[in-house]
């Protein structure tokens, strides 16, 4: 959602403007352990998040490379998420 200000006399007003729909691609790269069990119990609970996610599970965040955070983005994503 954007907002526009304009200048109306000696008053400034916010206006909500329509833009484009983005939802952003995420890749989330989550440790089995911890990341991911806390992504499977919000499932359990019927939380939910966003389909343009996608989660990519390791054994451990710290082996992740930083080309494969650059394949990532170079595949598409708007936004790469390391939760460990």
């Amino acid at each position: 959602m954007e907002y526009r200000m304009e200048k109306n006399g000696s008053q400034i007003e916010i206006q909500e403007t329509t833009a484009r729909h983005f939802e952003p691609k995420v890749v989330a790269f989550v440790c089995t352990y911890c990341t991911y069990t806390a992504a499977d119990m919000a499932g359990s609970q019927r939380l939910q998040y966003p389909p343009t996610v996608r989660i990519v599970k390791y054994l451990c965040t710290g082996k992740v490379e930083i080309v494969h955070i650059l394949k990532a983005f170079e595949a598409g994503a708007d936004a790469v998420f390391v939760g460990g």
